[in-house]
């Protein structure tokens, strides 16, 4: 591998390639389903108020430990610890974590993919749901060839890309492909804010029903923001890595989150004025988005053409993640093994395809229950990465950052602070310390002991 640390080419690619790491099936398709399934407003509020409160420090001391390292999730840790600690295990558990996201993610991606195509050549009529005689989501997720063929598909168009260097590869594309991300959103949002149910759907979606609120729905709420931010796993740090001392980064945090919780209150936006208009139920889970919004395009004028738009939306921001994510792996292998760019996207590819055929073939020929019955490789994934690496990784970095046994405050406000922009401030210290782990520490307790293991 070179010597030379491959840079972004503006700060604009930096912010664009960061939300996007963080915008993707986390914001519109997990997110509207969470929302359905917690009760609407009252878990829309706490999200918004995990982001704040967890999910911009945490962002922060992530991308102040992968810039100051200069470094992959896998070698930052060893440029930051004292002699003799052990902080770099999590650099190593942090790049596990980015595989398994993938090992579900890449699949999910390849039915944005799917159902994106069989709208822009107009067959949709099977992808009606009719309760009782037609769930298209279950057909899709069971069709053995359909999941494999989209799986490689979407791997291998992922990789393709990160064989380029860095700013004519990955930065160039994700420019151009959250710009339409965003332009897509806007139209595809007003066109559903004036559907008859607007008005319905839009109320239970923005007015809390504080009665809904409980334990369960924080901890759904703080896995969401760390899940929607891809925080704890070293995603962030990758790209913190990757710029100079320019800007200072609570402000550039700033920039990400609210790109990245427009995208996810706009999904909403989109999703439940149709429900609404179109009496489906908005507590649908997973197929959510698939079954609910192919009926909706089905049944309205001009349906093909909104839900070719609608699912090229969701190809662009699964495609945001997937490819940071990627890129995130691609340099932690690069950084082990010295492979070339073109080299080490190869052999990632094979791996991560190989891992995901057990999501892709959970439904039809690797069946696994690791949970509740009707639970799935999907699902055990999902539990590895949302429930506990993601979480635990905020809370390392927390950890690491604030106290002398890893980093230490100082060092962590100097890097933080460097450059122009919006500080970390000394009254600060306290929710970054205390507040943030404990919370983290509390709810990810609470989230194991309530968890719905039978």
């Amino acid at each position: 591998m070179d010597n030379q640390r491959e840079k972004l080419g503006s700060r604009l690619g930096f912010i664009m390639l960061s939300a996007g790491c963080a915008i993707g099936c986390g914001n519109v398709w997990k997110f509207p389903w969470m929302t359905g399934q917690n009760g609407g407003g009252g878990f829309v509020l706490v999200y918004v108020l995990c982001l704040l409160l967890l999910g911009l420090p945490a962002m922060t001391m992530e991308f102040a430990i992968g810039r100051a390292a200069q470094a992959s999730p896998v070698k930052m840790y060893q440029k930051l610890e004292k002699p003799g600690q052990k902080w770099h295990i999590h650099g190593v558990l942090a790049l596990l974590g980015n595989i398994a996201l993938m090992a579900f993610y890449t699949v999910v991606t390849g039915w944005m993919m799917y159902y994106f195509v069989r709208f822009l050549v107009g067959n949709t009529e099977a992808l009606t749901f009719v309760e009782g005689v037609n769930n298209p989501f279950v057909n899709m997720i069971t069709a053995p060839a359909v999941n494999v063929l989209y799986l490689v598909i979407a791997v291998a168009l992922g990789f393709g890309v990160l064989s380029f260097n860095l700013q004519s590869g990955l930065e160039r594309v994700t420019k151009y492909m959250m710009v339409a991300l965003f332009i897509l959103m806007l139209v595809l949002a007003i066109h559903s804010a004036l559907l008859p149910g607007a008005g319905e759907g839009l109320a239970f979606y923005l007015v809390p029903d504080f009665s809904k609120i409980n334990g369960s729905v924080v901890v759904a709420a703080m896995n969401q923001a760390f899940f929607t931010l891809s925080i704890g796993i070293g995603s962030m740090a990758i790209f913190g890595s990757y710029i100079g001392k320019e800007r200072s980064l609570l402000g550039e945090s700033v920039n990400v989150i609210l790109l990245d919780t427009f995208v996810a209150i706009m999904a909403g936006f989109i999703m439940f004025p149709a429900c609404f208009t179109y009496d489906t139920p908005v507590t649908a889970g997973p197929g959510l988005l698939f079954n609910t919004m192919s009926t909706v395009f089905n049944n309205m004028s001009g349906g093909r053409i909104w839900g070719s738009l609608f699912f090229l939306f969701m190809v662009f921001a699964a495609f945001s993640t997937e490819l940071a994510v990627f890129e995130n792996i691609l340099a932690c292998v690069r950084e082990l093994t010295g492979w070339s760019r073109p080299k080490g996207c190869f052999f990632c590819a094979i791996g991560i395809t190989l891992l995901a055929l057990t999501t892709a073939l959970g439904y039809s020929v690797f069946h696994f229950q690791p949970f509740a019955e009707g639970t799935a490789w999907l699902d055990f994934w999902d539990f590895i990465v949302s429930t506990n690496l993601l979480p635990l990784g905020a809370l390392i970095f927390s950890i690491f950052c604030c106290y002398k046994i890893g980093w230490g405050w100082d060092n962590f406000i100097a890097e933080a602070n460097a450059g122009k922009g919006m500080k970390v401030k000394g009254w600060m210290k306290p929710i970054f310390k205390y507040f943030v782990p404990i919370c983290i520490l509390a709810l990810y307790i609470y989230g194991l002991a309530t968890f719905g293991w039978k």
